[in-house]
Parts: structure tokens; C-alpha cells; sequence
């Protein structure tokens, strides 16, 4: 239990106590490094329902906490802030507690609870993965992560995007240029063979169009006219009428895909529980689209579209069905969404992450959802992010200038290299261990300067700031950790042992990282609640920090004393720990040696 939760009852009981009043909420912060004080209560609010000098106040609650709680031993007030001192008794008793948990900070799940299903990834079968989807499986993977260590059952899972005109681009391009190129026959991973031949299409597609303009059409007419795009649209109608021909060629090229999306998902290291697909779910909806006709949440126009009008909402109409009874992208989704519930019944809710260009797309989504009664529609979110840009601007799949997330993780271990060379910290690694050592600061590199950014924002990635050894990036922290357990190794006495409250006192800076770690339970819950991967990165690198300054400031192994020694070394592995422990719902590793 933190500082502030064994003082909320404490606090509202000298209130109550000295003035009569009951207080809902107690407002706590840490005390600036400038007073005496471990926590401080912020007096200002309190003036709302108490009359009287705010100093005055702070002394009255302050004497009560001295006289009724063991563990605060002084305070002090500066205007309207309380600033409390705790008891090394409580912090070394806290330690020990803590000291004996591996699992720190994460809670053992609710069997009981209502599972929670992530969506991410989620990509088109006509291209590689690129550093946009990169963002979205590193949100999603990790806020999975966050979900389960926060005590919640979790499904991770994806739809894949496998039919529609844009697959049958690749499809057909590879049909009249590829000559019968494959994967092995070609060498290259199957997801980027027919990415080449929808960027292929897109090249001839665009000569077309040039020749139509000259020969007199406008250029929308030229756009909607260039026979290639003709042939595409043919070969989907093809696709949906079930063509044996077209059906053979789309599996084919779509099993190349997934074996190259398999290879990137285990190089990012992310995974997925259960995995659905457009082909079999674009149908669905549909017969919700009759119940929502009965039951009046649907409207059927004139020409026998049906639409679903939310002004009332402060949104639009939205159509739900063609006025040829064909289905539009949110019928799909609506049926998606029932049919998940359906496959797992557990499931209480479900957290989609996607850019928030889709942010209108999901607000009429769950409101639909919601009309049509579905009771677990209020718990659905979308976790909406910011795009990712590079210093030479915005990424096209069709132009082919997107950053293959691939070659951008094989760079990242490639510069990772470069600058452990050029900083000589790898003397007396085997070439082999320098190639795995550069994939861990590579990859952690990557994964934590885009998950330290919070999801709502834009980053402007840049590789060789996100692989600095100094400052908030992941190979500073992984280089703290490799650090501590260097210590570990070198502690040639017996650190598994108790310690009493009442052996020794602590260092100021031993308090100072026993208050950071105490703050981890709370971070993970809060991140969870947040769907925040951003909370615990920034957590880490505080904890690291101060780390650090106790490195610097206090003998570890060099200390005077054997006491000292045991409980430094006991304080720098649970740090390592919790490092470990909060990189792993990041999805990022530590290296033993760095």
C-alpha cells in the first residue's frame, strides 16, 4: 500500500476530527525536494468546505497524524501545503514486503471478471507491414500486456483486410507481369513480392491515365476509365461470384502474405490469440441490419437503402446498407463485433487500435451498437493514435515510400551495432552475442521511443535519437539494468536475508528509490485504465534515473558496513526487476550484459 493510500483515512479522520467535516477527496502530491517531507497534502481545496487559515489547518491535521499514526514522525506547513515525514521504519518494512514478490506490481487475474479482447494490427493482404503498422502493433501488443499484468483476462486479436479492390491490384499485376515469380523463386519474402506488384499497378495505372488525357478525357474520366482499373474491378466481381480461377490465385498470393507477416510479427515480437478474416465476416451484419429495421434503430430510404440516423446524437446519417442490399464497411464491423462475443463469450468488451483518422468511424460504431441493445457496447474503446512521420515526410504504400518494417527493424539492430562500437562497450562479446546483443538495443530502441509518446500524439521518428545510450530511450535503460546486474554479480556474500527496521536507517536516496518503486502498482493500473503504454515507459525511466543518482551518490558493494551492503544490493535487484517487469509489458528486453 503507497504513502497517500495509508494517510486518505488518517487525513479525512483529522478533518472530521478538528473541523467537523467530511471530505470525499484528499488532494496528495510529492513534497518539492526543497522541504523536509516525504508526501504532502495540499491544503487549497479544503478551504471550500473549511473556514480558516490554510496554515492553520495544516498544523491542526498535522498534530493529529503525529499523535494517531506510528509511521509519521514530523511535519511541516508552507502556506497552504502540508508536508509529512515518514518513518524509516515504514519504508524498510514496506521493502521488505515488496522484496518478496517477483511479480511486483502486477496482479494475478480475475478469473471471474469479463475478458477484454485487443484488436491491433490488423493490415491489408497486398503489402508488407510498414512503420505505421508498427506504431499499432506496439500500442496493441503492449496495452494487451498492461491489461493482463493490471489483473484482466485478456484475447489478443486481428481481422485481416483480404478481399476488396486493393487486394485484386496486387493480384492482377502479378497476373500480367510477374511471369510466374514466387517467393522462392524470387527470393523475397512473400508479403513484400506482392507488395512490388500493387506499387507495379499503381505505375501502370498511372500511364493509362496519361494516355486517356492525351487522347482528349478529363482526368476524372481517364481515372475511372484506364482499362486496368477495369480489369481490377472485374476480377472482384470475379472474386465475389467465387471464380475458381480468381479464388485459387487470391489464396495463393494471400498465403504468401501471411507467411511473410509471420516472420515480421516474430521479429517485433508481438502475437495474437485468435485471428479473424474480412473474407469470412464481410457478410456480417447484415441480419442485424433486419433487426435494426424492426426494432426501429434503422430507417429504409426510398430507393431501399437503410440508414441509421444519429443527429440526435450530434452525429450524421449513416448508411448501413446499399440500396442494392449490399453491406458497407460498418455493417461489417457490427457484425464482427457481435460474432467475437458469440466465439467468446467471456469477452465483457473489446479495445481497437486504430489511427485516429477512424476516430467519427468508431464514435457511430458503438453508438450503434448501444441502439441495437447490446449491453457490452459501453464498454468498447477505441484506441486511437497519431500517425508517424519521418523527417522526409509522409509515407505512400501505392508509391512504394513507406519505411518495410523490416528493413527498419534489421536498421535499427544495424545502428545499434555502430554506436556500441564506436562507444566500445562490447569487449569480450563473441560475434555471435554482439548480433543478438544489437537485435535487444536495436528493437528496445525502437519500441520505446514510440511507445513513451502518448498514443493521441504524432511522432516524428528519428532512429539514431531513439538508439542514444543517454537520456529517456530504451538502450539508457537497458544499460542501467545491465549495470545492476553486473553488481549482482560481483556480490560475492549472501544478500538473501532480512533485514529489521530497527538494524539500520536509510540514506536519503535509498528512500527516494523505495518511493519510486512503490509508485509501480499504481502505474500499471493507471496505464491500464488509460490504455496507456506511454505511463509506464516515462515510469521506467524515472525509476532509472533515480537509479542512477543513487549509484552515484551512495557506496554500493564499497559500503562500510555489511548491513549497508545486503540492503544496497537487495535495492538495486528489485529495481533491475521492476526494470524487467515493466519492459516486459512494453515488449522490450533486457540484456544481462551491455
Amino acid at each position: 500500500m503507497s504513502i497517500q493510500n495509508t494517510l486518505l483515512d488518517y487525513v479525512k479522520a483529522a478533518v472530521k476530527s478538528n473541523f467537523s467535516v467530511e471530505l470525499d477527496t484528499i488532494e496528495f502530491q510529492a513534497t518539492r525536494k526543497e522541504f523536509a517531507g516525504d508526501i504532502t497534502v495540499v491544503v487549497f481545496p479544503m478551504l471550500r468546505f473549511i473556514k480558516g487559515n490554510p496554515v492553520q489547518i495544516g498544523k491542526a491535521i498535522g498534530n493529529y497524524l503525529v499523535e494517531h499514526v506510528d509511521d509519521v514522525k514530523a511535519f511541516n506547513v508552507v502556506k497552504g501545503f502540508l508536508n509529512i515525514e515518514i518513518d524509516d521504519n515504514y519504508f524498510i518494512n514496506f521493502f521488505n514486503l515488496m522484496n518478496t514478490n517477483n511479480s511486483y506490481g502486477f496482479v494475478d487475474s480475475n478469473t471471474e471478471a469479463k475478458a477484454i479482447m485487443v484488436e491491433y494490427s490488423s493490415p491489408n493482404t497486398n503489402k508488407p507491414l510498414h512503420l505505421g503498422h508498427v506504431r499499432n502493433n506496439l500500442l496493441g501488443y503492449s496495452v494487451a500486456e498492461i491489461l493482463k499484468a493490471s489483473g484482466k483476462k485478456v484475447y489478443k486479436t486481428q481481422i485481416i483486410n483480404d478481399r476488396g479492390i486493393h487486394i485484386c491490384k496486387s493480384m492482377l499485376a502479378w497476373e500480367k507481369f510477374g511471369n510466374g515469380e514466387t517467393p522462392e523463386s524470387t527470393g523475397l519474402k512473400g508479403d513484400k513480392l506482392v507488395g512490388n506488384y500493387y506499387v507495379k499497378f499503381d505505375q501502370e495505372y498511372k500511364k493509362e491515365i496519361e494516355k486517356l488525357i492525351a487522347n482528349g478525357q478529363s482526368t476524372e474520366q481517364a481515372k475511372k476509365n484506364a482499362p486496368i482499373l477495369l480489369e481490377a474491378q472485374n476480377m472482384l466481381l470475379k472474386w465475389e461470384a467465387g471464380d475458381e480461377e480468381t479464388v485459387a490465385l487470391w489464396k495463393k498470393m494471400n498465403g504468401w502474405v501471411y507467411d511473410g507477416f509471420d516472420i515480421t510479427y516474430k521479429n517485433l515480437g508481438v502475437d495474437f490469440d485468435t485471428l479473424y478474416y474480412e473474407s469470412n465476416t464481410y457478410l456480417l451484419g447484415k441480419e442485424f441490419v433486419e433487426q435494426g429495421l424492426k426494432s426501429g434503430v434503422f430507417e429504409e430510404e426510398e430507393d431501399g437503402s437503410v440508414w441509421c440516423d444519429l443527429t440526435q446524437d450530434g452525429l450524421d446519417k449513416k448508411i448501413v446498407q446499399r440500396a442494392d442490399g449490399t453491406a458497407v464497411y460498418i455493417t461489417q464491423d457490427i457484425g464482427t463485433a457481435i460474432q467475437r462475443i458469440k466465439d467468446f463469450p467471456d469477452v465483457g468488451g473489446m479495445v481497437y487500435t486504430v489511427g485516429n483518422e477512424q476516430d467519427y468511424h468508431f464514435q457511430v460504431l458503438f453508438l450503434i451498437l448501444k441502439k441495437l441493445g447490446f449491453d457490452w457496447a459501453k464498454n468498447l474503446y477505441h484506441l486511437s493514435y497519431g500517425m508517424v512521420d519521418l523527417p522526409s515526410g509522409k509515407m505512400k504504400s501505392r508509391e512504394g515510400t513507406v519505411v518495410d518494417a523490416d528493413d527498419l527493424i534489421e536498421d535499427m539492430a544495424k545502428t545499434a551495432g555502430e554506436i556500441s562500437e564506436e562507444l566500445g562497450k562490447l569487449d569480450g562479446y563473441s560475434e555471435t552475442e554482439k548480433q543478438e546483443l544489437y537485435k535487444i538495443i536495436g528493437l528496445g530502441a525502437l519500441k520505446y521511443y514510440i511507445l513513451k509518446v502518448d498514443p493521441k500524439k504524432r511522432i516524428l521518428f528519428d532512429p539514431k535519437e531513439s538508439i542514444d545510450f543517454q537520456g529517456n530511450t530504451g538502450p539508457f535503460i537497458q544499460y542501467t539494468y545491465a549495470r545492476i546486474q553486473s553488481i549482482i554479480r560481483k556480490a560475492n556474500f549472501n544478500y538473501n536475508v532480512t533485514l529489521s527496521a530497527a538494524e539500520r536507517s536509510l540514506h536519503t536516496k535509498e528512500k527516494e528509490l523505495i518511493k519510486q518503486l512503490q509508485l509501480f502498482p499504481e502505474v500499471i493500473q493507471n496505464a491500464a485504465t488509460q490504455h496507456s503504454p506511454a505511463l509506464v515507459a516515462n515510469y521506467t525511466y524515472e525509476l532509472v534515473k533515480s537509479f542512477n543518482s543513487f549509484y552515484q551518490n551512495v557506496s554500493i558493494l564499497g559500503a562500510d558496513n555489511e548491513l549497508d551492503k545486503i540492503f544496497r544490493v537487495q535495492l538495486s535487484n528489485k529495481v533491475a526487476l521492476t526494470i524487467k517487469n515493466a519492459f516486459s509489458v512494453l515488449g522490450i528486453q533486457v540484456p544481462e550484459r551491455m
